[in-house]
């Protein structure tokens, strides 16, 4: 029985293919629109965790900062009071719950091979910062300690240096100038790429903090700390430990105003990948409209269908048939024009979802459980609007229908 009325559906649907057509034409673009955004912010929002991420894993960033409010003799601002070793070794000895504990500084100079050069970012740090940042080596090996102690004029180069230097060769043994310095080279960084911010990872040169500081910077400032959570303490629970010891060790009085920053990578990417889901959802519930749009259209051409058919219908009813083969008739035929829609719409959505991720550099992400969402929104939609013309139709009087031309 529901067979032989899907068959009649399809093929009503065939004898008016043009109305048809138009008629799930807003069926197919809310689809469409739906599926395409979905899967374009879930893509996206795994791109903000992936480029966060690459930053390190349960990491909190510690960096110098100045007071709200705060200011100089003449309401002049001072400049942020500066991170230092004592900072950072009250941090090693006293905190709980880190993997590693690793100091940075940077400056932005010119990097020289031969009579090749480069801006770059220049690092001083030691060996511990490759394991806080989930960085590994590409070729080569990490400093030493004695090499970080001494302040030895070593140093590992990103990937970008080292195409632009030496092409696809091997790097490792070669010296280069760092601003008027010369150090060699011991090791390859692992590509990391662009973070969220633009900003290229692999143009960098890392050297002992010791040498960053003697040779380039001219001082011992600390630019940042960076901690990295071990794997059962998580960042939330180490902020405030961390918060504590560098209140102590600046002597900041109880109520007074931080002079420092700590910044958790975790909420920033919980944050950041929120706010995508927000945006997505909100474009997605616009899309959605067009939904109700091609609803509308699908009652409006079944209120159409039950006028044109009135005859048919007096003589299926004169015959024995029942009102409830009528109402499922009309129901079936204004479902199946539904889904229809609904997957076509489906696969023009993944279709522009997938030439959305290939120009945008974003993942392809399609959710099965999306797919199915949109099928049965489709197919409710078709049993909604058309329940009404599909009730007219069925409540139609045998002889009045018989009359009808």
């Amino acid at each position: 029985m529901i067979w032989e009325t899907v068959r009649l559906a399809l093929r009503s649907v065939r004898r008016n293919a043009l109305r048809s057509f138009l008629t799930l034409l807003g069926i197919v673009i809310g689809v469409a629109a739906v599926i395409a955004m979905l899967t374009i912010g879930a893509g996206t929002t795994e791109k903000v965790k992936s480029d966060i991420s690459r930053l390190g894993s349960n990491l909190l960033v510690v960096r110098a900062g100045r007071p709200a409010g705060r200011g100089g003799p003449g309401g002049i601002e001072q400049q942020p009071r500066k991170l230092g070793e004592k900072e950072l070794a009250a941090l090693r000895a006293r905190l709980t719950g880190a993997r590693a504990i690793s100091p940075s500084a940077q400056k932005q100079v010119r990097v020289i091979y031969g009579t090749q050069n480069i801006a770059a970012s220049v690092t001083g740090t030691d060996s511990t910062l490759l394991d806080a940042r989930d960085w590994s080596l590409a070729s080569g090996r990490s400093f030493s300690d004695s090499e970080v102690r001494s302040g030895a004029a070593v140093c590992l180069i990103g990937e970008t240096v080292r195409k632009q230097f030496f092409g696809a060769g091997d790097p490792e043994g070669e010296s280069i100038r760092v601003n008027r310095s010369s150090c060699k080279i011991i090791g390859l960084l692992a590509p990391k790429g662009y973070t969220g911010f633009g900003q290229d990872q692999d143009n960098v040169v890392m050297m002992p903090l010791g040498a960053f500081q003697r040779r380039i910077a001219g001082n011992r400032d600390i630019d940042n700390i960076y901690i990295a959570a071990d794997d059962t303490t998580p960042t939330a629970e180490l902020l405030p430990q961390a918060s504590n010891i560098l209140r102590d060790i600046r002597k900041i009085p109880i109520g007074g105003e931080d002079d420092f920053d700590i910044r958790d990578m975790t909420q920033i990417a919980d944050t950041m990948a929120s706010a995508t889901t927000t945006m997505t959802s909100m474009l997605s519930a616009v899309a959605a409209v067009s939904l109700l749009v091609g609803g509308i259209g699908i009652m409006n051409i079944m209120l159409v269908s039950v006028t044109e058919r009135t005859r048919e219908i007096g003589i299926r009813l004169a015959i024995g048939a029942h009102e409830k083969h009528i109402l499922i008739q009309f129901l079936v035929e204004a479902t199946v024009l539904s889904l229809l829609g609904g997957i076509i719409g489906i696969l023009i959505g993944l279709s522009l979802a997938g030439v959305a991720s290939l120009t945008l550099s974003i993942p392809f992400t399609p959710s099965v459980a999306v797919i199915l969402l949109a099928v049965g929104f489709s197919a409710l939609i078709g049993m909604v609007f058309g329940f009404f013309p599909a009730l007219r139709g069925a409540r139609l009087d045998p002889i009045d229908a018989l009359r009808h031309e």
